[in-house]
């Protein structure tokens, strides 16, 4: 298990299954750091309070509108374009190293939030990434499925 929030989210995505998992959940509107950082609570027994699941959505919630999704907007935006353009695609290599850097900071930020709460305090029961993924109307279960199995190999 990866001690920080930050690690436990690149060996996660490396694992087979886990980016198409996330990718999809992603294009669903699913906050997937808010998921990875539910997976990393799990796997450390972290218990899904109400209050926790709320502290953690506070967090994300602005930065991911405020500063990831308008990130990843332009990326997407340019994507046609910079197949044509030398420079743009330059570009909008630029802007996808900010909107990871942007993610790698809402995780430090999550992680930073979660110090304080007691470990091991139940034996992973898998509700925190079913009770973050509650916000988003018609998501892909599978792909939920499938990013559980990625971090759990089940």
């Amino acid at each position: 298990m990866c001690a920080d929030l930050w690690s436990f989210a690149l060996s996660t995505y490396a694992r087979a299954g886990a980016e198409d998992a996330c990718l999809r959940l992603q294009e669903q509107g699913a906050d997937v750091c808010l998921l990875l950082c539910g997976l990393w609570l799990e796997q450390r027994g972290v218990v899904p309070e109400p209050e926790r699941v709320q502290a953690l959505r506070t967090i994300a919630q602005p930065w991911q509108a405020d500063v990831v999704q308008p990130l990843r907007r332009v990326r997407k935006q340019w994507r046609a374009m910079a197949q044509q353009d030398v420079e743009l695609g330059a570009l909008r290599e630029r802007v996808k190293a900010l909107e990871l850097e942007a993610e790698r900071q809402l995780l430090l930020r999550l992680e930073a939030l979660v110090q304080s709460w007691p470990t091991g305090e139940q034996a992973t029961d898998q509700v925190w990434l079913e009770a973050l993924a509650t916000e988003v109307a018609n998501l892909d279960h599978d792909a939920l499925h499938q990013l559980r199995a990625a971090v759990t190999g089940t």
